[in-house]
């Protein structure tokens, strides 16, 4: 069978276009959208969620000619090509990779995103939008009613494949969850637990987030539940890369590198 050869063009157009990448306002070192070109076609696909070196790497290994992350490579701002920065700019430009960032648009896609993809993961239903930022609603917010326990039992399994830890600001235990959001990645901050005890959440699950948030969730008894950054944000760039091979027919794999965070 023929390896399928996709202009770059073609494959960024629709990335843009279903991502809405133009749209969404984010974080001015996340730089959404094709970060670095390559010769302009592409055959086969690596997905990761983060640009680091070892994804770069592996990446040139698996054969792919175009990686799709969700952390790119900008987001220490300007550095001088040197060093390692020198070493994954040469691996890039060397073997022909390009690299796709998507950050917020990513996080709060309808369909692909790392926030409703979770929740689908937990057996959760989402019925709306949570932690404002600008314009848009980067989690989701649902109900439930269900011991807290049996929620957090399935956060550590879907955690533990991707090399994630789980804790919580409350024992779970003798808790229900009534009403929950999740807002993966750094998703706690003073600004979600302020939203999620406005809105009667009991329940919120992020990947981490500073250690005053823990006593903060503490001293107003909500349960949040630290799934781990990394962990949490896996399933957006795997849903990127089924989208891309049921658009296009291009193989696709995923870099599982985890950090540890």
């Amino acid at each position: 069978m023929s390896m399928p050869s996709v202009s770059l063009r073609d494959v960024v157009s629709a990335l843009d276009a279903e991502l809405r990448t133009s749209e969404i306002p984010d974080y001015p070192g996340a730089v959404n959208g094709l970060q670095v070109a390559n010769p302009g076609t592409v055959h086969r696909v690596a997905v990761a969620v983060d640009a680091s070196r070892a994804a770069i790497t592996e990446a040139v290994v698996s054969g792919a000619d175009l990686l799709i992350v969700h952390h790119g490579l900008f987001w220490s701002g300007v550095q001088p090509l040197v060093g390692m920065q020198y070493d994954k700019y040469r691996a890039m430009l060397s073997n022909g990779l390009a690299v796709y960032s998507s950050h917020l648009p990513l996080d709060l896609h309808a369909e692909h995103g790392n926030n409703v993809r979770l929740a689908q993961a937990l057996g959760l239903n989402p019925d709306g939008g949570f932690a404002r930022f600008k314009t848009v609603d980067i989690g989701v917010t649902g109900t439930a009613d269900e011991p807290t326990d049996e929620l957090v039992h399935r956060v550590q399994a879907f955690s533990a494949r991707y090399g994630g830890s789980v804790r919580t600001s409350i024992p779970a235990p003798g808790r229900r969850t009534h009403r929950w959001a999740i807002c993966t990645g750094g998703g706690a901050s003073s600004e979600s637990l302020r939203e999620a005890r406005d809105r009667g959440v009991d329940t919120l699950i992020v990947g981490e987030g500073p250690h005053h948030t823990t006593v903060d969730a503490i001293e107003h008894d909500l349960c949040v539940v630290y799934a781990g950054h990394y962990a949490t944000e896996t399933l957006g760039v795997q849903s990127l890369g089924a989208f891309l091979e049921t658009r296009f027919g291009l193989p696709w794999t995923f870099l599982h590198l985890p950090t540890g965070s």
